[in-house]
Protein backbone atom coordinates (compact mmCIF):
# COMPACT_ATOMS: atom_id res chain seq x y z
CA UNK A 1 0.00 0.00 0.00
CA UNK A 2 1.26 3.40 -0.50
CA UNK A 3 2.71 5.42 2.15
CA UNK A 4 1.09 9.20 1.88
CA UNK A 5 2.34 11.87 4.39
CA UNK A 6 -1.01 13.11 4.71
CA UNK A 7 -3.33 10.98 6.32
CA UNK A 8 -7.43 11.53 6.30
CA UNK A 9 -8.21 15.47 6.43
CA UNK A 10 -10.19 17.25 9.64
CA UNK A 11 -12.96 18.90 9.23
CA UNK A 12 -11.74 22.70 10.38
CA UNK A 13 -13.06 26.21 10.10
CA UNK A 14 -10.97 27.64 6.91
CA UNK A 15 -10.38 30.80 6.40
CA UNK A 16 -10.36 32.13 2.96
CA UNK A 17 -7.45 32.72 0.32
CA UNK A 18 -7.30 33.05 -3.28
CA UNK A 19 -3.67 30.99 -4.76
CA UNK A 20 -2.63 30.44 -8.39
CA UNK A 21 -1.20 26.98 -9.07
CA UNK A 22 0.65 25.97 -12.14
CA UNK A 23 -1.05 23.78 -13.89
CA UNK A 24 1.34 21.03 -13.22
CA UNK A 25 0.64 21.61 -9.80
CA UNK A 26 -2.70 21.40 -10.05
CA UNK A 27 -2.92 18.05 -11.75
CA UNK A 28 -0.50 16.49 -9.61
CA UNK A 29 -3.27 17.39 -6.83
CA UNK A 30 -5.97 15.80 -8.31
CA UNK A 31 -3.68 12.53 -8.89
CA UNK A 32 -2.37 13.27 -5.18
CA UNK A 33 -6.17 13.11 -4.21
CA UNK A 34 -7.21 10.27 -5.97
CA UNK A 35 -4.32 8.50 -4.74
CA UNK A 36 -5.54 9.31 -1.02
CA UNK A 37 -9.00 9.09 -1.40
CA UNK A 38 -8.27 4.96 -2.17
CA UNK A 39 -5.81 4.70 0.65
CA UNK A 40 -7.86 6.15 3.31
CA UNK A 41 -11.01 4.27 2.03
CA UNK A 42 -12.79 7.60 1.50
CA UNK A 43 -14.03 9.73 -1.71
CA UNK A 44 -11.16 11.77 -2.94
CA UNK A 45 -11.18 15.07 -1.59
CA UNK A 46 -11.31 18.15 -3.80
CA UNK A 47 -7.78 18.95 -4.67
CA UNK A 48 -7.67 22.31 -3.63
CA UNK A 49 -9.30 20.81 0.22
CA UNK A 50 -5.14 19.05 0.21
CA UNK A 51 -3.28 22.02 0.42
CA UNK A 52 -3.58 23.44 3.78
CA UNK A 53 -2.76 19.98 5.04
CA UNK A 54 0.16 19.61 2.71
CA UNK A 55 1.04 23.24 3.92
CA UNK A 56 0.94 22.11 7.78
CA UNK A 57 2.82 19.35 7.07
CA UNK A 58 5.75 21.28 5.73
CA UNK A 59 5.85 23.79 8.41
CA UNK A 60 5.47 20.89 11.03
CA UNK A 61 8.62 18.68 9.95
CA UNK A 62 10.66 22.02 8.62
CA UNK A 63 13.51 22.04 11.66
CA UNK A 64 15.11 25.90 10.88
CA UNK A 65 11.08 27.41 11.27
CA UNK A 66 10.45 25.40 14.17
CA UNK A 67 13.38 26.83 15.46
CA UNK A 68 12.66 29.93 14.54
CA UNK A 69 9.17 29.70 15.98
CA UNK A 70 10.89 28.29 19.45
CA UNK A 71 13.06 31.27 19.24
CA UNK A 72 10.50 33.66 19.20
CA UNK A 73 8.21 32.62 21.58
CA UNK A 74 10.83 32.49 24.36
CA UNK A 75 11.45 36.40 23.67
CA UNK A 76 7.96 37.20 24.24
CA UNK A 77 7.91 34.84 26.99
CA UNK A 78 10.83 36.29 28.33
CA UNK A 79 9.77 39.42 27.46
CA UNK A 80 12.49 40.91 25.08
CA UNK A 81 10.56 41.55 22.74
CA UNK A 82 10.53 44.88 22.45
CA UNK A 83 7.32 47.67 22.08
CA UNK A 84 7.66 51.31 20.14
CA UNK A 85 5.54 54.08 21.20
Amino acid sequence: MTKLKLGPLTDDKPVKISVELPAAVHRDLVVYAQVLGRTTGQTAPEPSKLIAPMIERFMATDRAFAKARRDRSAQVVGGSTEKSG
